[in-house]
């Protein structure tokens, strides 16, 4: 039985597991789960609720960095956690700073307050986006950039998760028109752009920008 993926393809932590699945080569069915009001099947899968979560054979895992690890170490293809124990923990390091730090402003903030309270009918909070976008999402650019250095990859010429992880909260903000300043973190802007133009990641952007725009169009039709 093939490897299943269940989650929304508008999370960053759906995203990071379908460009790892793409970058390993590894086969599988994605079955869309929306991050709120989940069937209850779900829950046998995912005890939280929560998205990703994956079904191989027998194993249920949820939990986007859980699932990464399993995945590299399960499966053949691309090495995405470098090649030695101290790149694999910056790895995982700079996963963790992008799954919990970055994503509290970038997606649970203003990608939820631009597009996901809109299509519940409520109003954007203005105020908690552009201080999300001017006080607290700054020093952690500023961070990243430093990490980052010159480098093509956090890794060097190496690509890993830790870049997936990063790229997929950047794509959120670009998805609701929030975009890196160039002159002051050039190196995540050119991430950025390396990364989008990698084919797991380029074949996977059509039909997120459809579905965003699917739903812009539903919020301002007339009632």
């Amino acid at each position: 039985m093939a490897l299943t993926l269940y989650g929304a393809i508008l999370s960053p932590f759906v995203r990071k597991i379908r460009i790892q699945l793409g970058e390993q080569g590894i086969a599988h069915e994605h079955v869309a789960v929306p991050p709120m009001q989940q069937p209850d099947w779900y829950y046998a899968i995912s005890p939280l609720g929560r998205i990703p979560a994956i079904q191989d054979g027998d194993l249920a895992l949820a939990d986007s960095a859980v699932i990464a690890q399993y995945l590299h170490e399960t499966y053949p293809g691309a090495t995405l956690y470098g090649h030695d124990p101290a790149e694999a923990a910056r790895v995982r390091w700079l996963e963790k700073y992008a799954d919990y730090e970055l994503a509290a402003f970038a997606t649970f903030t203003v990608f939820s307050q631009r597009f996901l309270e809109p299509l519940k009918g409520g109003q954007t909070d203005e105020q908690a986006v552009e201080r999300a976008l001017q006080t607290q999402l700054p020093p952690l650019f500023d961070y990243l950039e430093k990490e980052l250095g010159e480098q093509r990859y956090f890794l060097g010429e190496v690509f890993s998760i830790a870049d997936i992880a990063v790229v997929s909260q950047l794509i959120n903000l670009a998805h609701v028109g929030a975009l890196i300043d160039e002159e002051r973190w050039p190196g995540l802007a050119s991430l950025l752009s390396r990364v989008t133009g990698r084919s797991s990641v380029s074949s996977l952007l059509p039909a997120e920008h459809q579905l965003i725009a699917k739903y812009a169009d539903r919020r301002h039709a007339p009632a």
